[in-house]
């Protein structure tokens, strides 16, 4: 029974998936692997002039459906994915901005694209590298 009972937890059991995220901030886009496999790729937008999307490698600590900024004045920051302080990967409504330096330093993605994101990496051990 108890080997039964083991047998049947290890078919339920979800398997975790591995997602690394790499950010270019000299090309504005975002690739996303899934086990060492690419399987998504979109435009984005870091900081612009006067401000700093920081570079380095970081780990998801808070994932959050609706952030309001503090900092600036109340902004909405759908599926925000928190990595270091208060910069985190975001939706925008500013997709026209997509593919160039627009933010204040966090990491922009179309609402799609931030959705997808969140609900691929929640849970899942994640590594975000920014350069």
């Amino acid at each position: 029974m108890k080997k039964l009972l083991v047998a049947l937890l290890l078919l339920t059991t979800p398997a975790l998936a591995d997602y690394n995220i790499v950010v270019s901030k000299k090309h504005q886009s975002m690739t996303v692997y899934e086990d060492g496999e690419l399987v998504e790729q979109w435009p984005v937008s870091t900081a612009r002039k006067g401000y700093v999307t920081p570079s380095g490698t970081y780990h998801p600590y808070s994932y959050q459906p609706m952030h309001y900024s503090k900092k600036y004045e109340n902004a909405p920051m759908p599926h925000s994915i928190f990595f270091n302080g208060g910069y985190a990967i975001h939706a925008t409504p500013y997709v026209g901005n997509l593919g160039r330096p627009a933010s204040h330093g966090c990491v922009r993605l179309s609402p799609n694209s931030a959705a997808t994101l969140y609900n691929m990496t929640k849970g899942q051990p994640t590594t975000i590298t920014i350069q």
